[in-house]
This record gives C-alpha cells, sequence and structure tokens, in this order.
C-alpha cells in the first residue's frame, strides 16, 4: 500500500526547517491582458457569452451546458490563453470586429 502526499518536498522541509508554523507564499497574479481584452463578450445570438476580468479570471457561459467554465487568462502572443478549473485550455484571439473563440466571433457588449 502506497501513500501519497499532497505537499512536494521542498514544501516539507521549509516548514519543518524554517522553526515556524506558518509559510508565507508569494502568489503571482497574470501578467496585464493586452488593451481591449477586458469586458463583457458574446456571439450574434447570445449563445456563447465570456467575461474578461481585470485581474486575469474569466467565466464563461455556452448555451446547453449546465455548468459555466471558469480559470484564469494570461496573455499569449497578440491574443489571451483561457485555463478553466479542470486545466482546459482555450486560445482567445483578436478577430475583425472583435475577438475569436473554439471558432465562435464574440462582440463586446456595451
Amino acid at each position: 500500500m502506497s501513500s501519497t502526499t499532497i505537499f512536494g518536498s521542498a514544501s516539507l522541509l521549509t516548514l519543518a526547517l524554517s522553526g515556524t508554523d506558518t509559510l508565507e507564499v508569494t502568489l503571482t497574479h497574470p501578467a496585464t491582458p493586452p488593451a481591449g481584452f477586458v469586458g463583457f463578450w458574446q456571439n450574434a445570438d447570445g449563445s456563447v457569452r465570456l467575461c474578461l476580468a481585470e485581474d486575469g479570471s474569466f467565466e464563461g457561459r455556452v448555451a446547453g451546458r449546465r455548468r459555466a467554465a471558469r480559470g484564469t487568462y494570461h496573455p499569449e502572443g497578440a491574443g489571451v490563453l483561457l485555463r478553466d478549473e479542470s486545466g482546459l485550455r482555450t486560445p482567445v484571439n483578436r478577430a475583425a470586429d472583435g475577438l475569436e473563440m473554439a471558432g465562435h466571433q464574440l462582440f463586446k457588449v456595451r
């Protein structure tokens, strides 16, 4: 029978050798998204919606799906890369009149 540790060995050693019961962790926030990406976007019939927040988080909805997609996004090339809670990655790029995501043309909602 094997056991699994949820901490990496470096984390455990830091805790053991630090002489304290707390550990400071520095979280890095995603770099600022390219200009014009933050906001609420949807396709022409409203069946695909995407909200890109200033803090690097996103939420998306697709008609017919029970759960919303949530996660973070990071700049990639001239666009952004979404990474949802399951680890799925989806590129979002500029298109002629808005954004293109997974074959959907998205327009900014004002």
